[in-house]
């Protein structure tokens, strides 16, 4: 049994919903990467039956144009002298959320200057909370389990097309979930597959751009029922291949339309965005096993916001 409280448990929060801060204790800045524990991270490596490979790492120029506005993509320059025998390269205009990134606690707050765990505004700012590099000393690993949202509504009939603000229910997720015969355990990565990504750069210049400036992007839908689901099943991590985890545009900016201020600035639950889950989610339709030993490294940057997850899935 866990010693989390469920949902329902939890203080209600001044703005709607339930806080989950002080769990950890008053100065905690990792979240619910708490609960990837030695014995957890122990327990998901034997999972790893066949030695299979799957980077979960969308390449870092991937989503032109940028799916959020303010953000670009990287330039890379080689730097080489001809008649040498050395390379070197730089990257500059790059954004660690322009492409598949995790989101640290400190991207979104449940309110403005109310941060996941009470940090201020100021302590983000100073990289003195929530920060990526505090995930990036800790480290990232634990048992992945994948729900397919795609094959999920293809073999139950329901129109869907990745370009849409499709908004997946709490009964989406345990119709995907009870299809991949999986159990939630206490500090799972959960990995949405939607199929958004590879179809976002599969799209001609003119489809890229409309989807970009309309942010039309599926996902989670928001309410108190979906934290709840999230919240109760205890998980660490929800990875997803589209641009925000939950559909976009939200329905609302409030904590319950809008729930990064829920499940970031409440919770501490790690949100991976725009990963690259095809070729995992395939091999998982193969072979009908839908969990695997995930392993991640954020960047080790002090004062960080976001970094690329450099995230692979082993079988």
């Amino acid at each position: 049994m866990s010693d989390l409280p469920f949902y329902d448990d939890l203080p209600l929060a001044p703005e709607g919903g339930r806080s989950a801060w002080g769990l950890f204790g008053p100065d905690d800045n990792l979240g619910l990467i708490n609960l990837l524990t030695p014995e957890r991270v122990a327990d998901a490596a034997r999972l790893v039956r066949r030695g299979a490979l799957f980077s979960l790492n969308a390449p870092l120029d991937a989503f032109s144009p940028p799916i959020a506005s303010g953000r670009g993509i990287p330039r890379h320059h080689v730097l080489h002298a001809p008649g040498t025998f050395g390379f070197d390269d730089v990257y500059d205009n790059f954004f660690p959320q322009g492409s598949s990134q995790w989101d640290s606690l400190g991207h979104v707050g449940y309110a403005p200057d109310a941060f996941y765990n009470g940090a201020s505004e100021e302590d983000v700012a100073h990289g003195r909370r929530n920060t990526i590099d505090h995930w990036a000393r800790h480290g990232i690993a634990g048992r992945g389990v994948v729900l397919d949202m795609a094959r999920t509504l293809a073999e139950a009939g329901r129109p869907y097309e990745p370009g849409t603000s499709t908004r997946f229910s709490v009964e989406d997720l345990e119709a995907a979930r009870t299809r991949s015969n999986i159990e939630f355990r206490e500090g799972d990565i959960v990995i949405l597959h939607t199929g958004f990504a590879a179809w976002f750069v599969a799209q001609p210049a003119p489809v890229r751009t409309s989807v970009a400036r309309a942010m039309t992007t599926p996902g989670i839908a928001a309410g108190e029922e979906m934290c709840r689901y999230l919240w109760d099943a205890h998980v660490a991590a929800v990875a997803c291949d589209t641009f925000a985890v939950e559909a976009f545009p939200p329905e609302s900016f409030g904590p319950l339309g809008f729930i990064h201020r829920m499940l970031i600035g409440q919770f501490g639950m790690a949100l991976g965005e725009l990963w690259w889950t095809e070729e995992l989610a395939a091999d998982c339709a193969k072979d009908g096993v839908y969990e695997c030993f995930l392993v991640s490294a954020p960047l080790h940057a002090p004062g960080g916001i976001g970094s690329p997850p450099n995230a692979v899935a082993i079988k």
